[in-house]
């Protein structure tokens, strides 16, 4: 498995920050690589990306999530293996820091 941390300072309010990064369906508009994103129960969805001209498709379950503090998930079934959290830290009133802990065994 490889491991991608990273982390941002943006300049909204930590419930701000956390509606938006719920909004899965919104991802394609700002996360290159992903096509689409659906829904399908409160911690299921179904993930589509096109990376280097290879589509994939998997589901991933939300196992944690705290408002306003982290979301946790892992994928189920298919070849596609990730489990991340992201977390929100309030720095003042409007900046949140966000952090990003990514798990996934890369194929090619």
């Amino acid at each position: 498995m490889s491991k991608v941390e990273e982390s941002i300072e943006v300049g909204v309010p930590v419930t701000a920050a956390y509606n938006q990064w719920t909004l899965f369906e919104d991802f394609p508009a700002f996360m290159e690589g992903v096509e689409r994103i659906e829904q399908r129960t409160d911690t299921l969805t179904h993930w589509v990306t096109r990376i280097d001209g290879v589509e994939r498709e998997f589901d991933a379950k939300i196992t944690e999530q705290i408002p306003d503090e982290r979301v946790a998930w892992t994928t189920v079934g298919g070849e596609v293996r990730q489990a991340g959290v992201v977390t929100f830290h309030y720095i003042d009133d409007n900046t949140t820091k966000i952090m990003l802990q990514l798990d996934h065994d890369p194929e090619g």
